[in-house]
């Protein structure tokens, strides 16, 4: 039974290891001057996951690059942005994909979340794919207006199905 448990822990180690996010392109709104971007740089800086930042200034953006095989929460993310003073105004997140087959308005299980994809051709994702969170207070309510025409799934309104969170993704 020890062997048995010991088996199935190493296999959910070897899975999470494979399906991860490595980085992200976060835009943020409301920025006005340096000073604006360095607070926002300090409370990003502050998440256990988060490896280092870049910043470009010009388009008020920050790539954020991860830990491996960090969980990576991106509500946390949003609410150090919120807790700055500013707001997300669009984030797209690279994750490492290994033979997941997508279709549009289907959930999947990814990294120990489950990602709501929307306005997807069905395919096979593989290797590094962009990916963008359409969720409310991650892209602007009109965007968000337009995206909630595309699912018949009542989570796109409350970002959770049966009490879980759900990420809802576009490629």
């Amino acid at each position: 039974m020890k062997t048995l448990l010991i088996a199935l822990a190493l296999i959910g180690v070897q899975f999470t290891a494979s399906a991860q996010y490595k980085k992200a392109s976060l835009q943020a709104a409301g920025l006005t001057c340096a000073m604006c971007s360095n607070a926002t740089f300090k409370a990003l800086k502050t998440l256990p996951f988060i490896d280092k930042i870049d910043t470009d200034l010009n388009n008020t953006t920050f790539i954020l690059y991860f830990k491996p095989n960090s969980n990576v929460n991106l509500d946390q993310i949003r609410g150090k942005v919120e807790g700055a003073g500013f707001s997300v105004a669009k984030l797209t997140v690279t994750a490492n994909f290994d033979q997941v087959k997508v279709e549009n308005d289907t959930h999947i299980p990814f990294a120990g979340q489950t990602l709501h994809f929307i306005n997807v051709k069905p395919q096979t994702l593989q290797g590094d794919k962009d990916i963008t969170v359409i969720d409310k207070d991650f892209i602007t309510g009109k965007a968000f207006k337009q995206y909630s025409t595309q699912t018949k799934m009542g989570c796109y309104k409350t970002g959770t199905m049966e009490g879980k969170r759900v990420y809802h993704v576009t490629i």
